[in-house]
């Protein structure tokens, strides 16, 4: 005779095997697709850009300025030029500001910044001024022993700073030089050094908020910030070294390029992220907050690459 199965049994039991199935169909379902990354917008080599070493974002004139240095970084060759780029990618004026014309003085411009209706460019030894709007130049600040001026930023007081990363021509290339130093425009645009010494570097990327200056360096591959008084800190270190272009973010994180990596970081509490790869030659980058796109020069491949974050 057939002993009698309690319901509670058979219910418990077909419980068990609907989970079980769940589970086996669960094993045989694919993986769920990655997220979507924001494409990576190039602009082809065919635009005409000759060593673009940085991008900045002209906010009022809804414009990207790209600093190509046409040759070498360290040549006083008198044709550097400045190119009007629209946020599409289509190139207005390649030549805007160009060296021997309309009596201006550029021969390899790298980092620049905006501070009222002039333009500021860092120039190997010089800080050039022209007229944002027109382009028109408006003079120069030599840096006094300056070898190699690299980046510059406007502080949130409207203070100018420079990094000049001490390099010298060299056979077959550059060569330390030890003027590597952090500098200052003070009244009247009169250079002060805030930091100098071999131990910096070779100073790169710069941006400046109301706690000090933060820099990278292109030599060491390290993060530096300097409070009002010029002492200085050591942020960590990224992955990779060869360090070059810096922005602020409105979160708070830093984005910066790294040569060796050939990568964008990004930096948010205390760690180290990739946000775009595979780019030859991360030089000084922008950012255009309107669309939230970090503007990526890649220098020796001259092209340039837009990267919206999300």
């Amino acid at each position: 005779m057939m002993k009698e199965v309690p319901l509670k049994r058979i219910a418990a039991a077909l419980a068990a095997g609907l989970a079980l199935g769940a589970c086996k169909k669960q094993e045989h379902q694919p993986p769920p697709p990655p997220p979507t990354q924001p494409a990576m917008m190039i602009v082809p080599d065919s635009a005409g850009m000759n060593h673009p070493e940085s991008i900045l974002y002209d906010s009022a004139a809804d414009m990207y300025l790209v600093d190509n240095i046409n040759g070498d970084p360290l040549a006083k060759d008198g044709n550097g030029f400045i190119s009007q780029v629209n946020p599409d990618g289509r190139v207005v004026a390649l030549k805007w500001v160009a060296g021997g014309v309309n009596g201006v003085t550029l021969n390899a411009p790298k980092g620049s910044g905006i501070k009222g209706d002039t333009l500021f460019v860092a120039d190997i030894d010089a800080v050039r001024m022209f007229n944002r709007t027109t382009g028109a130049p408006l003079g120069s600040i030599t840096i006094p022993g300056a070898t190699f001026l690299n980046d510059l930023c406007i502080g949130p007081d409207g203070t100018v700073y420079i990094t000049d990363s001490g390099l010298k021509p060299a056979p077959g290339g550059n060569a330390p030089s030890g003027t590597d130093a952090l500098w200052k425009l003070g009244p009247r645009h009169r250079p002060v050094a805030i930091a100098r010494g071999k131990d910096l570097g070779e100073p790169n990327g710069i941006i400046a908020d109301s706690t000090g200056v933060t820099m990278v360096t292109l030599g060491s591959g390290q993060v530096f910030h300097f409070d009002a008084k010029g002492k200085r800190t050591e942020l960590p270190k990224p992955p990779k070294g060869g360090l070059d272009g810096l922005v602020a973010l409105p979160d708070g994180s830093m984005l910066l390029t790294s040569w060796q990596g050939q990568a964008v970081y990004r930096f948010q509490g205390g760690q180290y992220t990739t946000v775009a790869d595979s780019i030859q030659s991360p030089a000084d980058i922008g950012w255009d907050p309107t669309r939230h796109r970090v503007l990526i020069p890649d220098m020796l491949a001259n092209r340039l690459i837009f990267r919206e974050l999300k």
